[in-house]
């Protein structure tokens, strides 16, 4: 018996090993069915109580489908002005930028290090003049550049197409999708693992509300800080600032290089980058020191190694939304781990002696 299990256990690696093998081998065109299942998993509950109100399950996931929509093109309206104009701020300062550089910056850097740096500064001017008013040779140089990398655009236009419906379907065959996976486990080890599946789901689900609540007191947070600092861009910049708080890391990185460079084309000093560095600085002793300890803290117990790891990891393997995945697939895999464990220092291989 004890040879029979041991011929199985290794029957299931193996069978784990070719599965893993084959993920990365399609990893290049998992994207859209990752983040459509993510966003699946999210979305189910909210589908489950509109459905338990009478409204059939169709009619639940299009409306639901279509608030998503809702939200994420209300996001772009703040986003894209945002882009738009430090755009034009850009254009705008960055003669006077190349002349600060060339009377203050050149003769330091000659003087110091022996380099000769020199800018065209009527070049740039022509430059900054020509960007808004010759909008058609731009869509021209935008046309061609695309041509070099058109096969990419079009999978990332195929992905986008893609994600919507492969959500849809997702989202109203969850519950047979859920029962079909169900049937599939072995009867012996079947309330084992519906057990295992109920401690993932709900690490999961604290996981994601934690980070939500996160997400809302933050984009507060510095919405306000930023606007104090006298930031014209504060409401966008603070709630991107407060969504990049999803992305460890990686986010806060974004979230002060947008707030910096917005600083520096409206304050043109640096005394004003130092107001919003301190308002992002303090924000991010709240989010590390009180909020994310406090909210999230021990209900994933992932330590920062093991954090910035699961990001390299799941980033290289899914690219960007491996990385949204990293910190919930950990936390799923640390509950494996435990159970493992919790197997191994039962069996006859582990000595207590």
């Amino acid at each position: 018996m004890a040879l029979l299990d041991r011929s199985q256990l290794w029957a299931w690696i193996a069978i784990a090993a070719a599965i893993g093998f084959l993920v990365w081998l399609i990893s290049p065109i998992l994207a859209p069915f990752l983040a459509a299942g993510i966003l699946a998993y999210i979305l189910d509950p909210l589908v489950e109580r509109m459905t338990k109100r009478g409204l059939n399950r169709t009619a639940s996931v299009a409306f639901v489908m279509l608030l998503l929509l809702a939200l994420l093109v209300a996001l772009l309206l703040v986003v894209l002005p945002l882009a738009y104009k430090e755009a034009r701020l850009l254009i705008e300062k960055l003669p006077g930028l190349l002349d600060w550089l060339n009377t203050q910056a050149a003769p330091w850097l000659k003087q110091k290090l022996d380099l000769d740096l020199a800018f065209d500064v009527e070049t740039v001017k022509q430059m900054a003049r020509d960007a808004f008013s010759q909008n058609e040779d731009l869509a021209k140089g935008l046309v061609r550049s695309i041509g070099i990398g058109g096969l990419a655009l079009i999978g990332i236009v195929a992905n986008l197409l893609l994600l919507p419906v492969v959500l849809f379907f997702l989202l109203r065959d969850w519950n047979g999708l859920l029962a079909s996976i169900e049937r599939l486990i072995p009867r012996r080890v079947h309330a084992k693992a519906t057990a295992i599946a109920g401690e993932f789901d709900a690490v999961l689900a604290e996981w994601l509300r934690g980070q939500l609540t996160v997400v809302f007191i933050m984009g507060t947070y510095y919405s306000i800080a930023l606007w104090v600092a006298r930031l014209e861009f504060a409401l966008p910049v603070g709630i991107l600032m407060g969504l990049a708080v999803i992305v460890p890391y990686v986010g806060v990185v974004i979230g002060l290089f947008l707030a910096t460079a917005a600083a520096l084309l409206q304050f043109g000093t640096f005394t004003g980058v130092l107001w919003v560095w301190l308002a992002i600085g303090i924000g991010q002793a709240l989010e590390g020191l009180a909020l994310t300890p406090l909210i999230v803290g021990e209900r994933i117990g992932l330590h920062p190694v093991a954090v910035i790891f699961a990001l390299l990891a799941f980033g290289q393997v899914f690219g960007f939304f491996g990385v949204l995945l990293a910190l919930p697939a950990s936390a799923v895999l640390l509950v494996a781990l435990r159970h493992l464990r919790a197997a191994y220092e039962a069996g006859p291989l582990y000595d207590r002696k």
